[in-house]
C-alpha cells in the first residue's frame, strides 16, 4: 500500500501507480484532471447530460463513484452529483486555491482528483458534488461485467 502525502493530511491509497506509469495509463487530459487536480472547461464534457440509469467510476482506477440517481443538472457547466454512491468511496479535502477555501473531492481508492463539493445543493443532502467528466467513465446499470471497459460517453 502506498501513502500519498497531501498539503494537510497522509492518506494510503489501495491503487498505487508512480507517476511516469498514470501518465503511461492516461490520456494527457484524463492525467492532467485527475493527477495534477486540473479542470476541463465548462459545458465541455462528454458525461454532463446523460441519459438511463449508471454509474460512474474513476477513470484512474475504475471505482464506482456516483450514481445516476444522485446526477442533477446543477446549470454549472459540470456533472452535478448530490451524494456519492456509498459511505468511503470519495476523500474531501480543504484547500486553498486560487484565492479561495473550498472542499476538493478525490477517488478514496486511488486519490485522484475528481473536483469539488459545495453546500449549496438542491436535495435534502444539500450537496453539490461538482466533478470533471474527464475524472469519470460511465456504464450502465448492470453492466458490471464490462465495468474496466465503460466509456466517457453518453
Amino acid at each position: 500500500m502506498f501513502t500519498r502525502k497531501s498539503r494537510d493530511t497522509e492518506t494510503a491509497f489501495e491503487v498505487t501507480k508512480s507517476e511516469a506509469e498514470w501518465k503511461a495509463q492516461l490520456p494527457a487530459d484524463r492525467y492532467a484532471v485527475l493527477r495534477r487536480a486540473g479542470t476541463e472547461a465548462p459545458w465541455s464534457g462528454d458525461l454532463l447530460h446523460v441519459d438511463g440509469e449508471g454509474v460512474f467510476r474513476c477513470a484512474g482506477c475504475d471505482a464506482p463513484l456516483f450514481g445516476t440517481d444522485a446526477k442533477f443538472e446543477s446549470g454549472t457547466g459540470w456533472p452535478s452529483f448530490d451524494r456519492a454512491l456509498a459511505a468511503g468511496t470519495v476523500l474531501e479535502r480543504r484547500e486553498r486555491s486560487f484565492g479561495m477555501a473550498r472542499t476538493e473531492v478525490r477517488c478514496a481508492r486511488c486519490g485522484g482528483h475528481l473536483g469539488h463539493v459545495f453546500p449549496d445543493g438542491p436535495t435534502d443532502t444539500g450537496q453539490r458534488y461538482c466533478v470533471n467528466s474527464l475524472s469519470l467513465t460511465y456504464g450502465p446499470a448492470g453492466d458490471d461485467a464490462g465495468a474496466g471497459e465503460a466509456t466517457n460517453g453518453n
